[in-house]
Formats: C-alpha cells, sequence, structure tokens
C-alpha cells in the first residue's frame, strides 16, 4: 500500500500518462483531458479546500506506533492523492474505456491505501473520489466538446 500511495505524492503517476499521451498523437486529447482535470483538482483541492476546511489528519492525532508513513504536514479534508487518481482515472476512461477500468481500478486502490496509511479518515477519501470524479468530466467535457457551428450546418 505504501508503494501505491506513494505513486501518487505531487501526483508524479498521473502527470506522466499525461505526458505519455500528450505525446502520441493518437492520444493527445486524452492527455489534454487528463491534464486539465489534474489542474482543475490541484487548484480546488490543494489551493482552496483544504487549507479552508483545515482538518487534522488522523495521524496528528494519534500516531500508531507501527505507523508506515511519517504524518503529514498538510491538511486531511479531502484526500488529493485520491482526487487526481479519479480525476484522471475518469478523463482516461470516458475516452478509452479499457485502459479506464484499470486506471479507476488503481485510483479506488489509491484511495484505500490513504486509509490503510492512517493519513485520512473515509469521509477525507469519498469526497476526494467525489471530487476527482467531477474534475474528470469537467476535464474531458471541456477537452472533447464538440463545436456547435460544425453541429449547426
Amino acid at each position: 500500500m505504501l508503494f501505491v500511495s506513494t505513486l501518487g505524492n505531487v501526483g508524479a503517476i498521473w502527470i506522466a500518462l499525461a505526458a505519455l499521451l500528450l505525446i502520441l498523437s493518437a492520444y493527445r486529447r486524452s492527455g489534454l483531458a487528463i491534464s486539465l482535470a489534474l489542474f482543475i483538482d490541484f487548484v480546488a483541492v490543494n489551493l482552496i479546500l483544504k487549507p479552508l476546511i483545515g482538518r487534522e489528519r488522523p495521524c496528528d492525532l494519534t500516531v500508531p506506533e507501527d505507523m508506515l508513513l511519517a504524518c503529514l504536514s498538510d491538511h486531511s479534508f479531502p484526500s488529493g492523492h485520491t482526487a487526481a487518481a479519479f480525476a484522471a482515472a475518469v478523463a482516461l476512461f470516458l475516452s478509452h474505456k479499457k485502459v479506464g477500468l484499470i486506471a479507476l481500478l488503481f485510483a479506488l486502490m489509491m484511495g484505500f491505501s490513504r486509509l490503510y496509511l492512517f493519513v485520512h479518515y473515509p469521509s477525507d477519501v469519498f469526497a476526494g473520489a467525489l471530487l476527482g470524479i467531477l474534475f474528470g468530466i469537467i476535464g474531458h467535457r471541456i477537452v472533447f466538446r464538440k463545436d456547435k457551428k460544425a453541429s449547426i450546418n
């Protein structure tokens, strides 16, 4: 679980995926949708919601002796790792179902890992997943929207 959670640090796995897709011309729009979803996620979760809500992490209140990860210094609600994972996975799923399903499974594992490592409450992970789903849909819709003038003609 530590490995899964570490892959989500600073959105590394998702940024790498978006960069790879941006390089491949057949998947460029999917890479752009993921990038946009991650940007919206970063601003909303890390710059606005976490500081505004200011919820302490479970490990701030009770530190288990066998904790695998040092307690983080930022706030707990909502889970940024989970939000980023779902934002990227949903943006990918909406254009590439098979690969997107794998990404969604990984996003679920990311959320579970944050609970297992005692750095989030269940409500943090649930809210992060819901926000990530929303941001993934928004990112996908903006990038893949149809040109209204073309559809009229």
